[in-house]
């Protein structure tokens, strides 16, 4: 699969308020596949969810990591009111219940998230060469330019 490499630096708008939600899981005990794998499946069913309604759901974007033991999902969406609306809808409940049922206190996994709810004008970012990632899946991106060429200035973009 090929990378469209954005040459150059790029940025993007700081205009609106955005919410950065990261969620995540971590394997405690490696043994206890059956605690922790059905814990990992359940994600790629919501995924799917999110980007085929993105525009309804207010979902913007995400990044993806998975290490030996912790995954991480950085996700941008467009309103704190929006992620909980999703988190109250049916494949979330159904998993999250399943999750309960399933591990409940048993400490073989571990499962995580953090909300941000980010003002505009309180974030700015750049990229380098860089295929559309992070940030600039989630909004526009634009060219760096002597206005915007420091942290500080796009700080002040808005």
């Amino acid at each position: 699969m090929a990378t469209n490499i954005h040459t150059g630096r790029y940025t993007t708008e700081n205009k609106d308020d955005i919410v950065v939600f990261i969620i995540g899981m971590r394997i405690n005990k490696r043994l206890a596949v059956h605690k922790w794998l059905p814990v990992f499946n359940a994600m790629p069913g919501m995924i799917k969810e999110l980007y085929v309604h993105k525009e309804e759901l207010g979902f913007l974007s995400m990044e993806s990591y998975f290490g030996l033991r912790t995954t991480v999902m950085i996700q941008y969406w467009r309103s704190t009111e929006e992620l909980i609306a999703y988190a109250k809808g049916q494949k979330h409940l159904t998993a999250w219940k399943n999750f309960n049922k399933k591990v409940g206190n048993n400490d073989a996994v571990g499962i995580y998230h953090e909300t941000y709810q980010v003002k505009s004008g309180s974030y700015e970012s750049i990229y380098g060469n860089m295929p559309t990632y992070g940030l600039g899946k989630a909004l526009a991106i634009q060219p760096v330019t002597a206005d915007n060429r420091s942290a500080k200035k796009r700080l002040r973009s808005s």
